[in-house]
């Protein structure tokens, strides 16, 4: 891993970075536009959008500025969507998929998840992603929000094992089990919310790592996941920030920073309960 352009190989040899830009919470239209121009011309080759998010279109305009201004071609990119769980059907999923790309303004979709696993819904959705995936619609498929027991349920009758399976993820909430059940069947696994919206921010073990490395405590929290081997999205809507987090290929943690930043798991959620949420 020596830059933002450094990538994990799925299952199926696509390369999927490291690294990347989330956008949740991001405003459609100019802030999410600006947003992602600053990534991408500042190194960034990956973007994370969903359907909820609701700024689809503002994501497609700061690429298509981005691209026309770095001289970069659409395959240089990573784009990845989610479909919601209201479109979790067999036909309902593969409309919402063409919606999303509609407002995106692109040809096909590098990672397309399913959002949460509401039950009873998720496999019909999941041959739906499978279709997309077998028409060359998409390059991977995978999952979001996903435990052990919904994927269990899910590769029962699933014909592709999901690429992917995005899940909160940070000191706090190591989920050292899913993780080694995903890596045991060649699920890359992926971070959102990997700060923990701001609360370890001021850890003392993570500032004490942070000032002996010379980095800032979230550069030492999205190291932590880059060498779990998880791939990781911060979002933030300031350029300086968005710049700033990407600056961890320059440093290395030692075996014992990173035990000591995996021994702060808590099981502690900042997001919903992937079983106790109100779908």
């Amino acid at each position: 891993m020596k830059n933002l352009e450094a990538a994990a190989t799925l299952h199926n040899a696509v390369e999927m970075p490291w690294f990347g830009l989330g956008v949740s919470g991001l405003k459609d239209g100019a802030e999410t536009a600006g947003c992602v121009r600053a990534a991408i011309i500042n190194g960034y080759r990956s973007i994370d959008t969903a359907a909820m998010y609701g700024n689809e279109t503002g994501v497609g305009q700061g690429v298509r500025e981005a691209l026309e201004e770095t001289g970069l071609s659409r395959a240089d990119l990573f784009i990845t969507s989610k479909v919601w769980n209201s479109d979790l059907g067999y036909d309902s999923a593969l409309a919402a998929f063409e919606t999303s790309l509609e407002k995106l303004k692109l040809d096909y979709l590098d990672l397309y998840l399913i959002h949460w696993p509401v039950k009873g819904k998720y496999k019909d959705a999941w041959r739906a992603l499978e279709k997309l995936y077998k028409d060359g619609r998409v390059k991977a498929i995978g999952v979001c929000n996903f435990q052990i027991h919904h994927l269990d349920d899910l590769l029962a009758d699933a014909e592709i094992v999901p690429m992917v399976n995005q899940v909160e993820y940070h000191p706090h909430l190591t989920q050292s089990e899913l993780h080694a059940f995903c890596k045991a069947r060649n699920i890359q696994l992926e971070a959102w919310s990997p700060l923990m919206k701001g609360e370890l921010l001021d850890h003392p073990v993570i500032e004490e790592i942070a000032m002996k490395n010379e980095k800032t405590p979230a550069q030492v929290i999205l190291r932590w996941d880059l060498q779990t081997g998880v791939v990781t999205i911060p979002k933030s809507s300031k350029e300086p920030r968005i710049i700033q987090n990407g600056q961890v290929f320059d440093f290395e943690l030692t075996d014992n920073d990173m035990e000591r930043i995996s021994a702060l798991n808590e099981n502690r959620r900042s997001g919903p309960d992937p079983d106790n949420f109100d779908f």
